[in-house]
């Protein structure tokens, strides 16, 4: 059969229709993990999301015809019934999320409506294709094979389109907000599938979407929710990072910026009468320890003049550490790759505008600042811990060699990890801090057990210097370097030193140091301290503050 003949026996309807709904289910996977994040975290939500797409979608292939000969045209009039139902029945389901447990409960909410929607969209999507290529005088095996091997790439093809798409566009309008694109998606499946009046069946999922689903809209609805624990939405937007919003703690008086189910930072809002510090407490020491940076004795022995000092921030948070660095008169750059991040740090946790402000990705800004020769920093803070993970890319040799050139000779960098420290990838990423930087310290947030035959998460902070011609110590701090803060002025100075020894040695099977094209061996072990992670949040916060989101 020549190439001509081929398309002149296509059926453009059939086909067009099974490509549209290969693209629409396709579209959901991406937006499916956006919607799991806020609730089980970014990394659990996928642990076995491909696995479940991947045996559904393959039940689906191979129960087509089944489903076509029991259920008839009624599958395909399911279909856009389904897709309204999803977001009601998720909703619900993920109220239950502290009892599901994770990672079980990712699984079990896309059990309710969008692993069932992948079955029929597959089996109804395939049988059309099939019939559109009309290959049985090919042979059953081309008839077969031809249209499965061509599902499997327009599905894929799909995919990654609409990953492409959404790492641009979320959050640009409501349409790309996470609840959002569930309903566009459903709005599709209605455009798609011949009219039916079964469609009825998904008025009252959509009445209570509209009514009642605290992810939809205004932050109003959220608020009636959370009020009940104490807790007021300030803000919410989605973003580069994840779900981004500011909640307020009203009984106990704090404030936090929450990405998906993580906290990036908070600070107290209710003092004690009298009490006015130059900057906010933070409500986590580690935020007070980074400012230590300021305190590393320089190998001159002459401590260093702040209005002569320059400081760059990789990691924004909510700017607890900028903010004091620049009350102290450094000179600060801050690179945070979220805007809506810095835009929430500047509208609800008071950060200053005197400072030098990169909004973009923190392995460009380094390689520019390298090539325009611009002037060195005598401090580097390296904070990217975000929504339960950090970014592996920036723990590389490469790239921690890069940012060693940006720091004076006698300069200190404070670099923030947290992770379970008994896991290979802490020892991993210490031991490549220290190929770059010769001389460390490590400390940890708080004087927690050391057993590494326990499971162990803890924020700690490696302080380290480029040159290791003298040992690395802290002057005794001054009643300035506090800045009236009665936080700083007892987490500030490290106490609880960590034996860098621990970390000396790796597994057998292990590496020395993390390179660039290596970090996805780190993805199953960071899955694993996400998960830890995971019930810590469940613990810092109610269940309903993540749930309600």
């Amino acid at each position: 059969m020549s190439v001509e003949q081929f398309v002149r026996q296509i059926d453009a309807y059939r086909f067009g229709t099974g490509v549209a709904l290969l693209f629409l289910i396709a579209a959901y996977s991406p937006v499916m993990g956006l919607v799991l994040s806020p609730v089980y975290g970014s990394l659990p939500a996928h642990i076995f999301h491909g696995y479940g797409v991947g045996i559904c979608g393959a039940a689906g292939w191979f129960l087509k015809d089944q489903i076509q000969k029991r259920v008839g045209r009624l599958a395909a009039y399911m279909l856009p019934v389904l897709a309204f139902w999803t977001p009601t029945l998720q909703y619900f389901v993920m109220q239950q999320s502290a009892k599901l447990g994770n990672p079980a409960g990712p699984v079990i909410t896309e059990l309710f409506g969008y692993y069932p929607l992948v079955v029929l969209t597959v089996a109804i999507a395939g049988k059309q294709i099939q019939s559109a290529l009309n290959l049985e005088s090919q042979g059953e095996l081309a008839a077969e094979h031809i249209p499965l091997i061509g599902t499997y790439i327009i599905y894929s093809i799909g995919e990654h389109t609409a990953r492409f798409i959404l790492s641009y566009a979320i959050g640009f309008t409501f349409i790309f907000s996470r609840a959002g694109l569930q309903f566009v998606i459903a709005i599709g499946y209605a455009a798609i599938v011949p009219k039916s009046k079964l469609l009825l069946l998904a008025i009252p999922s959509l009445l209570f979407t509209i009514t009642s689903d605290v992810h939809l809209g205004g932050i109003g609805a959220a608020n009636s929710a959370l009020q009940h624990e104490g807790y007021t939405m300030l803000a919410r937007q989605e973003s580069y990072s994840g779900y981004i919003s500011v909640l307020e703690n009203n009984q106990d008086g704090f404030r936090v910026m929450r990405c998906d189910h993580s906290l990036l930072g908070g600070q107290w809002t209710k003092t004690a009468p009298g009490y006015h510090p130059q900057v906010e407490d933070p409500i986590y020491a580690v935020f007070a320890m980074l400012e230590a940076v300021r305190l590393v004795e320089p190998d001159h022995g002459v401590h260093r003049v702040d209005a002569d000092s320059k400081a760059l921030v990789i990691g924004l948070g909510i700017g607890t550490t900028p903010a004091a660095l620049m009350k102290h008169g450094i000179d600060t750059t801050i690179v945070e790759i979220d805007p809506v991040v810095y835009k929430y740090a500047t509208q609800y946790f008071n950060l200053p505008s005197n400072h030098v402000a990169a909004i973009e990705d923190a392995t460009k800004f380094v390689k520019k600042a390298q090539k325009a020769a611009w002037p060195k920093y005598d401090y580097i803070v390296h904070d990217v811990f975000t929504g339960g993970a950090e970014p592996a890319e920036l723990f590389t040799f490469e790239f921690l060699k890069d940012l060693s050139s940006l720091l004076k000779d006698d300069g200190v960098i404070a670099i923030n990890y947290a992770s379970d420290i008994t896991l290979y990838p802490t020892g991993l990423i210490v031991r490549t801090i220290q190929t770059v930087f010769p001389s460390c310290r490590i400390f940890r947030e708080n004087g927690a057990t050391e057993d590494v035959a326990n499971p162990d998460f803890t924020n700690m902070v490696l302080f380290c210097k480029k040159s290791a011609s003298t040992p690395l110590r802290f002057r005794e701090p001054v009643k300035s370097d506090f800045l009236g803060s009665k936080s700083r002025e007892s987490y500030m100075l490290p106490k609880h030193e960590i034996d860098a020894s621990m970390f000396a040695v790796g597994p057998e099977s292990g590496r020395k140091y993390l390179i660039h094209k290596e970090v996805g061996r780190l993805h199953k072990f960071q899955d694993r301290a996400a998960l830890e992670h995971w019930e810590i949040m469940r613990k810092v916060m109610p269940d309903a503050v993540w749930e309600n989101w």
